[in-house]
């Protein structure tokens, strides 16, 4: 996957790409003190527009209040133009956008507050995280052995890069045993989430996915609850157990970089026909016209580069 821009936005302006770089001593390297968000920007009828930006970026702020930064010199409608301005100047349409709030500076006693806030954002041209052909064969999963975090060791509500080891260890673990994705259960036992989306399953019409306790507010999430419900289909919000995915009709995963994915099989057990289902295809067909301003009631989800 090819990352190169032409831009890079870094604490308040455009910088040449091969200029965005950071000194080996920064301790977000070393400790993983940093949150980033994952947003994508699709080439819509009116030009490139940005999905949820601003629920992003707002989440972003959450994120790093989660991990303890306490002041920054931008607002959530600055960095919403700053988002806007690194996609266009880039000339980019669809592309997926990093940025990136990380300790620079200080911090070495592993204290944020004897350091300071950085801030970088960068695009690159993206289509399909797990490829085309995922989203009409679904794709293959398995149980972790690897626990997704408890909520009291690391925030499970915050896009913190040292978090992602976890999913490193799961993902890493799952593709080498030849599955695409990892399924990780909570410290209870219970269904989580995948290594970097959310999970649902339908049975006999009903739609369930976990609460969002153990798991992080997806906001790609939250974009399927609407269309669902306005589907006329009910979504709940509960414990899910292991053996419930394998006798599901249908399991699908969601995210900025996945969106909406079905899976044929579980540890070697095939969901419902071995391919996407036809509940999930219905919300997947929506979601794909939204995120690209096709459907009129979910334009609002898109911020529009200009």
């Amino acid at each position: 996957m090819g990352m190169e821009s032409k831009f890079i936005w870094k604490n308040g302006g455009l910088v040449p790409f091969e200029q965005a770089t950071l000194h080996f001593l920064t301790p977000a390297l070393h400790y993983g003190a940093a949150v980033f968000e994952g947003i994508r920007s699709y080439n819509t009828p009116k030009g490139p527009a940005i999905f949820r930006l601003r629920e992003h970026v707002e989440r972003l702020f959450d994120s790093a209040r989660v991990l303890g930064f306490r002041d920054f010199p931008w607002s959530v409608d600055d960095l919403v133009k700053a988002h806007k301005d690194t996609v266009r100047a880039n000339g980019f349409t669809d592309c997926y956008v990093r940025p990136l709030i990380y300790l620079d500076g200080g911090g070495w006693n592993l204290n944020v507050d004897s350091g300071k806030a950085s801030l970088m954002i960068a695009v690159w041209e993206w289509n399909n995280y797990l490829g085309e052909e995922a989203l009409a064969k679904g794709i293959r999963a398995n149980i972790s052995s690897f626990t997704r975090h408890h909520v009291n060791v690391s925030m499970t509500k915050a896009k913190v890069s040292g978090n992602y080891a976890n999913s490193i260890l799961a993902k890493t673990e799952s593709q080498r045993l030849g599955f695409e994705e990892a399924i990780m259960l909570d410290p209870q036992g219970y269904i989580a989430e995948c290594t970097g989306e959310n999970l649902f399953l339908i049975r006999k019409d009903k739609i369930i996915t976990p609460s969002t306790a153990p798991v992080l507010e997806g906001i790609t999430r939250h974009s399927i609850f609407t269309i669902a419900r306005d589907l006329g289909y009910e979504v709940l919000e509960q414990p899910v157990s292991r053996d419930q995915l394998y006798i599901a009709d249908e399991v699908f995963v969601c995210g900025t970089a996945a969106e909406c994915i079905g899976l044929s099989e579980i540890d070697f057990r095939k969901i419902g026909n071995g391919k996407t289902g036809p509940i999930t295809k219905k919300i997947q067909d929506v979601y794909h016209d939204a995120i690209r301003g096709k459907v009129k009631k979910y334009e609002e989800w898109c911020d529009y580069v200009g």
